[in-house]
């Protein structure tokens, strides 16, 4: 395997954490408004690097991460923890880049290959463990998403059939992805629910749960909500205090 820093213990589990390198106009778009184009690059990067913390602290877990555009790996070199395992991917959608990583890494000799997305950095980290312990007795684990897409997805033996087909970006991939393996007569694990932050509602959702974390949680994504309100010339009238009654 190449782009490893460090010794890659292959008879560890991998998480690899799918990410993008922000771009202004082309990351989280559907976050302009309440964002403008430069923030809601800003704050998927920061999101992006709360998450690789996140999965760095799994004990007995190698963390890696899926990068698009492949020619991003040095940026991502520099932000990844010591021994990451760097992956630069190319494919023509989101199932394709699924399938390449995870089977990239299970070739390689990991036992069980999760990869998670990069967007909804305030996930528990009991999933994690969750989903590593679910696979012991699955052939896949899946993290479904509330918007019906899924922020999880694991194997132990690579599965490309599982990814073709799928109306990726839609509501229905996770109710294709099931079907699909129901079909292949595959037994799958399923995780609680969890949303991605795609939306000015999931922005408000996000900003409500930081307020209740920890004051060190998240340091990435918090830091740039105190910038951005410190650069306001009315920190009040930003648009993104609007806590909704819906649930968490």
């Amino acid at each position: 395997m190449t782009n490893i820093r460090g010794k890659c213990t292959v008879s560890d589990p991998v998480l690899v954490i799918m990410a993008k390198r922000p771009a202004v106009g082309r990351t989280k778009t559907r976050l302009s408004p309440p964002l403008t184009p430069a923030e809601a690059a800003a704050l998927y990067g920061a999101m992006l690097r709360d998450t690789i913390q996140l999965g760095a602290r799994l004990e007995s877990v190698r963390l890696a991460i899926a990068v698009t555009p492949p020619e991003a790996t040095s940026t991502f070199r520099r932000i990844g923890p010591p021994g990451v395992i760097l992956l630069p991917v190319a494919g023509v959608d989101i199932g394709d880049c699924l399938n390449q990583v995870l089977g990239r890494l299970l070739a390689a000799g990991h036992p069980q290959a999760i990869a998670l997305n990069s967007d909804g950095p305030t996930l528990p980290e009991a999933y994690l463990r969750q989903a590593f312990a679910g696979l012991d007795g699955a052939d896949v684990v899946l993290g479904p998403s509330e918007d019906g897409g899924y922020y999880l997805i694991g194997l132990k033996q690579a599965c490309p059939e599982l990814f073709r087909d799928i109306e990726w970006s839609s509501e229905q991939v996770t109710a294709q992805t099931l079907a699909r393996a129901q079909a292949m007569e595959l037994n799958v694990a399923l995780l609680p629910t969890w949303y991605d932050v795609d939306t000015s509602a999931d922005l408000d959702r996000l900003q409500g749960e930081l307020a209740t974390l920890p004051a060190t949680a998240l340091p990435h994504t918090r830091r740039f909500f105190i910038r951005r309100r410190q650069s306001a010339p009315d920190p009040r009238a930003l648009p993104l205090a609007r806590h909704q009654n819906g649930p968490f």
